[in-house]
C-alpha cells in the first residue's frame, strides 16, 4: 500500500504537466468576416417622373357685367345652362338710354336740315356772284372801248359788287362746311346712344355654362364700371370643355419643362387617366414658394370633368433607355463633387469613385467608374474599408428595367 502511494503522488504533477501542455497547444479561432449586401451592376430602363396634385379649372371663367345702370327686365338662363356666344342672358330696362336714341335721332335729322339749307345758300350766293362779276365785266369792256362813256363811279359800284357776291359766295361755303361737321357730331352721338341701348341686352362672351345666378327680374344693376362694393353681376359663367390644370412645379426641375411635353393625368375620382400635354408655363420662378406655374390644357367635350376635381399629374422630365445603373442606396455622396462606391471583387472591397448621371426615387445611371457585372454594396457603408474581406450575399434587386 505504501509503494502505491508512492506511485500516484509521483503521477500527478506528470498529469498536471501533460494538462498544462495540452492547453497550450490549442490553435485560436480566426476573426469574423463581415457579411454585405451586394447588387449586380447591370442595364435598366430609368424613367424621371414628377408626380404633383392640381385642381381642374375652367379654361375661362368671368363674371358677367351689365356696362350700363338698369333693372332687369328679363333673364332667361339659370345654374347649369349651357349657353352659346353672344346668347342673350339678360335683357335690362333703361328709359334714359332710349330717350337719349331719340335725341341723337333728332340732332342727326336737325344736321341734314341745316346741310340742306346751307346748299340753296351756296346756289344763291353762287348766282348772285355770277351776276355781279358778268355785270363788271360789260361795264369794264364797254369803258375800255368807249372812253369816258361810262363814268368811272359806276364802274367802281360794279367792281364792289362782284366783291361782295364773292364774299357771300365764300361765307355760305364755310356754313356749308361747318353744317356737315355738325352733322358728323350727331351721327357719332347717335351712334354712341344705340351702342349704349345695345348694352342693355347682356349677352354671353363666350361658349359656356352658367355656374351662379346673381339677379332675378326687377333687380337694380349698377353699371359695371362702378366700385365692386355696388357693382352686381348678372351671372357667372364658365368655360368647362376645356378644363386648365395649374402645376406648381419646383424649381429642381424648371429646367425640365418643355411646351408640349407628354403629361399623364390621373384623376382618383374616376379611376380613369388621360394624356395630356403642357401648353405653356410662366418661365418665372416665384420667389415665396420656389415654384413655377405650369398649365396643361385637358379637353373635356362630353363634360365628364368637372372643375374642382382633384388630378394626379405625371410629368416625364427624362428617360434614359438601357443605361448602366445601380440602386440608389450603393452611391455615396451623390449630389456633391465626390460620389463613391463599394464593390468587391474575390471577396475583397475596393473603393471605387464614380460618375453619375440620371437619378430616379430608386436608381441612379452610372456615366463612368462601373462596369456591367460588378458588384456593389448596397445600403449602409459605415465601418467598410477598402481592402477589407467581406462575405458578399445577393441583395436581391432587379436591373432589367427599372422605371421609376
Amino acid at each position: 500500500m505504501a509503494y502505491l502511494r508512492k506511485i500516484s503522488i509521483a503521477a500527478l504533477p506528470v498529469t498536471a504537466a501533460c494538462l498544462l501542455t495540452s492547453c497550450r497547444s490549442t490553435v485560436a479561432p480566426s476573426a469574423a468576416i463581415t457579411t454585405v449586401p451586394v447588387a449586380t451592376v447591370g442595364t435598366a430602363s430609368l424613367e424621371n417622373d414628377l408626380v404633383l396634385t392640381a385642381e381642374f379649372r375652367p379654361y375661362q371663367e368671368v363674371d358677367v357685367m351689365a356696362k350700363i345702370a338698369g333693372y332687369v327686365k328679363s333673364i332667361g338662363v339659370d345654374i347649369g345652362d349651357h349657353v352659346k356666344q353672344n346668347a342673350v342672358l339678360a335683357t335690362l330696362d333703361v328709359p334714359e338710354i332710349q330717350d337719349d336714341v331719340a335725341k341723337a335721332k333728332a340732332g342727326v335729322a336737325g344736321a341734314d336740315a341745316n346741310i340742306v339749307t346751307a346748299q340753296a345758300a351756296i346756289q344763291r350766293a353762287q348766282a348772285g356772284a355770277d351776276i355781279a362779276s358778268l355785270s363788271f365785266k360789260r361795264i369794264q369792256d364797254v369803258a375800255t372801248r368807249d372812253k369816258g362813256l361810262v363814268p368811272r363811279q359806276e364802274i367802281d359800284v360794279a367792281q364792289s359788287r362782284q366783291l361782295e357776291a364773292a364774299a357771300q359766295l365764300a361765307s355760305a361755303t364755310s356754313s356749308l362746311r361747318a353744317a356737315q361737321e355738325s352733322k358728323a357730331g350727331a351721327e357719332s352721338e347717335y351712334s354712341r346712344a344705340v351702342a349704349m341701348m345695345q348694352y342693355a341686352t347682356i349677352r354671353a362672351p363666350f361658349n359656356g355654362v352658367i355656374t351662379k345666378r346673381y339677379a332675378n327680374t326687377g333687380s337694380m344693376i349698377q353699371a359695371g364700371i362702378s366700385s365692386q362694393s355696388q357693382a352686381m353681376p348678372i351671372v357667372k359663367l364658365a368655360q368647362n370643355d376645356l378644363l386648365r390644370l395649374i402645376l406648381p412645379v419646383p424649381v429642381s426641375a424648371v429646367s425640365e419643362i418643355r411646351d408640349g411635353q407628354v403629361v399623364d393625368v390621373n384623376i382618383m375620382s374616376l379611376g380613369k387617366t388621360l394624356q395630356g400635354k403642357v401648353t405653356r408655363h410662366a418661365d418665372s420662378v416665384q420667389m415665396a414658394t420656389r415654384t413655377m406655374d405650369t398649365e396643361v390644357d385637358v379637353p373635356n367635350p362630353g363634360g365628364t370633368l368637372v372643375p374642382g376635381m382633384y388630378a394626379e399629374v405625371h410629368l416625364h422630365l427624362a428617360a434614359r433607355p438601357n443605361v448602366l445603373s445601380v440602386p440608389l442606396d450603393a452611391v455615396d455622396g451623390l449630389g456633391t463633387s465626390v460620389q463613391q462606391t463599394y464593390i468587391v471583387r474575390d471577396g475583397v472591397v475596393h473603393l471605387v469613385q464614380v460618375e453619375t448621371g440620371l437619378q430616379t426615387p430608386t436608381r441612379v445611371e452610372i456615366l463612368s467608374g462601373l462596369q456591367s457585372g460588378d458588384k456593389v454594396i448596397v445600403g449602409r457603408h459605415t465601418g467598410l474599408s477598402d481592402g477589407e474581406k467581406v462575405d458578399a450575399q445577393p441583395a436581391g434587386y432587379e436591373t432589367s428595367a427599372v422605371h421609376s
